[in-house]
């Protein structure tokens, strides 16, 4: 049991970077739409409606996805040191990777089948 709560911790920390690089990169890809829109709307004053609009979104989408993705490496983190909190927020975690389909349904069942096992209470002590 403890080889299957190191391996989800390590997967928790894996799911959760790819996450936050997925953010950065939208933060990224937007931030250079939103200077090419800038250079184009000195020439088409139209554009610069759009400006705000790009500015928005992108900032949006990448926060959204640093904010969920920080969280799991959170608790892989404290899988791979045996925490007590570590234990329930991969609980939580898990249920919420159970929307994200078809990978993060399967690490969401893998986390709960492993947190869920009587097997595993033996290895969190609550500090």
């Amino acid at each position: 049991m403890e080889q299957h709560i190191k391996t989800l911790g390590i997967l928790n920390i894996v799911w959760g970077s790819l996450g936050a690089f997925c953010g950065v990169f939208i933060l990224i890809l937007f931030g250079g739409a939103y200077g090419i829109v800038e250079a184009v709307s000195v020439h088409e004053p139209d554009a610069a409606l759009a400006l705000p609009i790009i500015g928005i979104v992108g900032g949006s989408i990448a926060v959204l996805m640093l904010l969920v993705s920080v969280p799991s490496i959170i608790a892989g983190i404290g899988l791979l040191q045996f925490k007590y909190w570590a234990k329930i927020l991969t609980i939580i975690i898990s249920v919420l990777h159970l929307f994200n389909f078809p990978l993060g349904t399967a690490l969401g069942i893998y986390g709960l089948v492993v947190m869920c096992s009587s097997k595993s209470r033996d290895y969190f002590v609550s500090n």
